[in-house]
């Protein structure tokens, strides 16, 4: 009864004090910088577990490094619109840790038994290195309390708990080398002598170590520095310890340059999903990155088929919100391009520009329901005018709508009626009818 009531008063300071509701696609997390994603399924939502980016100055990190000082945990049920819960856990709050460090990495989170598990590494207090403390909640979404000590034999970072089907517990980390660790039944304390994962690359950094089992068979999936930046690589094995089998690459470099990448694998309503990060919000630099989200599937002997990054991602859009047409499925070759809209606001977003007449853009996944929508809104600007064209799911599609901007050096709303609109989920083609420069915010129904 007390802990339905805690999450009751949770629910409520939730509700009360006003916790961001992000809508969006790639990246997913548009209200800060987050990394490191470590993706759950409890119940019939996903819960991601990040690591929080913020930028580093004197006094408060290492200027020009990685700066992490606390942990929030988003939420979500359908791969779209995420909850921000807050704050989960401080650097400050950890008695063993040193509170100034700044370097509150990749963590994970596990349920067992009714309790919420989370992993985090820190740098702790008069030593070199990291260690692995525990924060233990009867909820998702906390509050999470921690253990007053770390966790005995552990030296290293980017924690990862796997339950396997008998109930026991695995505990994997990077120290190097990847290690791992049966956990005892209260999940804070080792249960076997750490021990190396053999047969892995012997050159390069590896790290962020992340273990999925299907269909009888268990992947090691970690980040690795084959050549200059890492990439996503696993192995295969017939048991939580292994042995295992280098497998393949399941994410190549970034195309973008961003130096790390982090993730995490999950089978949510019966589709995989690949949980990463990129430097998206922060192209200039790649110490502030933001989470992604793309399909995973496999091949008929279980491999994986290698991902290529996007930036529509997953999950349905609602007609009735904002639709960030930047995040593209797919872009003409020429005569359109995306980029910031405010370069010193980024997570103010992305616009799109057109600049030549039948460019265009394709916006897949619009959920219209059984709704009658009568009239579409599009946020742009443009200097000369412009006129834009709307079309269901192609170039040769139904005509929704004949878009005429009228002249103006702010940004604007303009409301035209559809018809041709069918029920269901539909793809969008927007083009542009001259080549005058018009710029695009978002488009939503009405």
């Amino acid at each position: 009864m007390k802990n339905n009531k805690l999450a009751i008063l949770i629910q409520l300071v939730i509700i009360l004090f006003g916790f961001a509701d992000i809508s969006a696609q790639n990246p997913i997390i548009r209200n800060q910088f987050s990394a490191d994603p470590t993706a759950r399924v409890f119940g019939d939502k996903i819960y991601l577990y990040p690591s929080h980016d913020i930028l580093g100055k004197e006094g408060q990190g290492r200027p020009e490094w990685f700066c992490m000082e606390d942990y929030h945990v988003f939420s979500s049920s359908n791969l779209t619109d995420w909850t921000d819960h807050g704050v989960i856990l401080n650097q400050t709050k950890v008695k063993w840790a040193d509170s100034t460090a700044f370097s509150m990495w990749a963590p994970d989170c596990i349920s067992k038994n009714g309790k919420y598990y989370f992993y985090f590494p820190a740098p702790p207090k008069g030593a070199k290195g990291f260690s692995v403390g525990v924060a233990v909640a009867n909820n998702p979404f906390g509050p999470f309390i921690p253990q007053p000590k770390q966790i005995d034999k552990v030296s290293g970072i980017d924690p990862n708990v796997f339950i396997d089907k008998d109930g026991q517990a695995y505990l994997y980390w990077s120290a190097g080398n990847f290690m791992v660790a049966k956990l005892k039944s209260n999940m804070v304390e080792l249960a076997s002598e750490p021990q190396i994962i053999a047969n892995l690359p012997e050159k390069g950094l590896k790290e962020g170590p992340f273990l999925f089992e299907r269909k009888g068979v268990y992947y090691l999936t970690f980040p690795h520095v084959e050549n200059k930046i890492e990439r996503l690589e696993y192995a295969m094995g017939p048991s939580p310890m292994g042995p295992f089998k280098m497998a393949g690459v399941i994410m190549d470099e970034s195309p973008v340059g961003c130096w790390t990448n982090h993730h995490s694998i999950i089978n949510f309503k019966k589709q995989w999903y690949l949980f990463y990060h990129s430097n998206d919000l922060s192209p200039k630099f790649d110490k502030n990155r933001s989470v992604r989200i793309d399909s995973l599937f496999f091949n008929a002997d279980g491999t994986i088929r290698k991902v290529t990054p996007t930036f529509r991602g997953v999950g349905l859009t609602d007609a009735s919100k904002q639709i960030q047409i930047d995040r593209y499925s797919r872009i003409s070759d020429k005569g359109v391009s995306v980029s910031f809209i405010d370069t010193l606001n980024t997570f103010a977003g992305w616009k799109t520009v057109f600049n030549e007449k039948n460019a265009w853009v394709q916006y897949n996944k619009v959920d219209f329901g059984k709704k009658k929508y009568k009239s579409v809104i599009i946020k742009a600007i443009s200097q000369k005018g412009g006129i834009l064209q709307l079309k269901l799911n192609s170039a040769n599609g139904p005509i929704l709508a004949k878009i005429n901007l009228p002249e103006s050096k702010e940004w604007k709303e303009t409301k035209v009626l559809i018809s041709g609109l069918k029920q269901g989920s539909h793809n969008l083609f927007l083009s542009s009818e001259n080549s005058n420069i018009v710029e695009v915010d978002w488009i939503k129904f009405e």
